[in-house]
């Protein structure tokens, strides 16, 4: 598992309540937060806490593509290679 992962579960585990899933369960990495019932607001809060996280400033609209923890992951790699 990779540090950023790792980041990236721990943050959504504190932050986020996803339909059917505890804290420390195995997170799927395809699942739309979304559609697994997080509100727009706590997106937003999300995406505050990711940028703070991380020391990087990600566009609102980017973000807004970046709805399932791989897609995030994937993208933090690829800003921090």
């Amino acid at each position: 598992m990779s540090s950023t992962e790792e980041r990236i579960r721990a943050l959504v585990d504190a932050n986020l309540q996803i339909e059917g899933r505890s804290a420390g369960q195995p997170m799927r990495l395809d699942l739309n937060i979304i559609d697994a019932g997080v509100s727009s607001a706590d997106v937003v809060a999300f995406w505050r806490l990711v940028c703070e996280e991380f020391g990087i400033d990600i566009p609102a609209d980017e973000f807004a593509g970046l709805l399932t923890p791989g897609d995030l992951i994937a993208y933090l790699d690829a800003q921090s290679g």
